[in-house]
C-alpha cells in the first residue's frame, strides 16, 4: 500500500469511528445543543493533545528505564487524563457557550473521542505501514468497541463530576472536579493494567467498559435533572 493510501486509510480507520460515537452522543444533548463550531473545535483539541501527550509519555518510559511498572501506567493515565481536561477547558469548559450542567459531560465526551480518533488513527498507521493490513482492521474493530469507549468513560468521568457540581459553591466545585479527575485516572489505570493481565481475554476487559458506559448514560439523565440550588 503506497504512502498516501497508508495515511488515507489510517485516518479513515481513526476518525470516522470516532465521528460515529460522537454523533450517539451529541443525541444525549437534544434540546440545547453546543454550536457545531464548539464541537468541531474541541475534537480537534482532543487531536492536538495527542502531540502533547506522546512526548511526555516517551520521557517517563524513559526515567522508568524503559520499563512498564505500576508507577509508569498511572502516570501514563495522568498525563492523559489531565491533558484532556485543560484541552476541554481552554476550548470549551472556560467559556459562557458551557452553560448548564450536561455541557461539561458532552465537551468531555467530545474531547476524548478527538484524543481517540488521533490515537487511533496512529495505532493502525504503524500497523498498516509494516505490511499488517489484516491485523490493522482488527486493531481498528477492537478499539472502537473498547480503547476508544474507555476515553470515553475516564474523561465523561471528569464531566459528569462538573456536572453533578454546576450549581454548587466554588469550593465544592472545586473538590468535584478533582474528584473527578483522580477518577478518571484510576478507571484509565485499572484498564490498561486489565489489558496488560488479560491480553489473550479482552472479552472480560471491554465487558467491564460497556458496564462503564451503561452507567454513564445512567449519570447523564441525572445531570440532565439537575437544578440551581433554592
Amino acid at each position: 500500500m503506497s504512502s498516501i493510501n497508508t495515511i488515507i486509510f489510517s485516518l479513515a480507520g481513526g476518525i470516522l469511528p470516532a465521528l460515529l460515537w460522537l454523533w450517539f452522543w451529541l443525541k444525549e444533548d437534544r434540546l440545547h445543543p453546543e454550536p457545531k463550531s464548539r464541537i468541531i473545535m474541541v475534537f480537534i483539541g482532543g487531536m492536538v493533545s495527542v502531540f502533547i501527550v506522546l512526548p511526555l509519555e516517551k520521557f517517563i518510559f524513559t526515567a522508568s528505564l524503559s520499563s512498564i511498572s505500576l508507577i509508569t501506567i498511572i502516570l501514563w493515565a495522568g498525563i492523559e487524563e489531565i491533558s484532556k481536561y485543560i484541552a476541554s477547558y481552554f476550548t470549551a469548559l472556560k467559556y459562557k457557550v458551557a452553560d448548564e450542567p450536561i455541557d461539561a459531560v458532552i465537551y468531555m465526551i467530545t474531547i476524548a473521542l478527538g484524543f481517540s480518533a488521533l490515537e487511533n488513527t496512529l495505532f493502525i498507521f504503524n500497523l498498516v505501514d509494516s505490511g499488517n493490513f489484516i491485523q490493522s482492521i482488527i486493531t481498528g474493530n477492537s478499539r472502537f468497541l473498547g480503547a476508544t469507549l474507555l476515553h470515553v468513560a475516564s474523561s465523561a468521568a471528569i464531566g459528569v463530576m462538573i456536572g453533578l457540581s454546576y450549581y454548587k459553591r466554588p469550593l465544592v466545585k472545586k473538590i468535584f472536579l478533582l474528584t473527578g479527575i483522580a477518577l478518571s485516572v484510576l478507571l484509565h489505570t485499572i484498564f490498561n493494567l486489565l489489558i496488560i493481565k488479560l491480553e489473550n481475554d479482552l472479552f472480560f476487559v471491554f465487558a467491564g467498559v460497556w458496564v462503564l458506559i451503561v452507567l454513564l448514560i445512567v449519570l447523564i439523565e441525572k445531570i440532565k435533572k439537575v437544578n440551581p440550588q433554592i
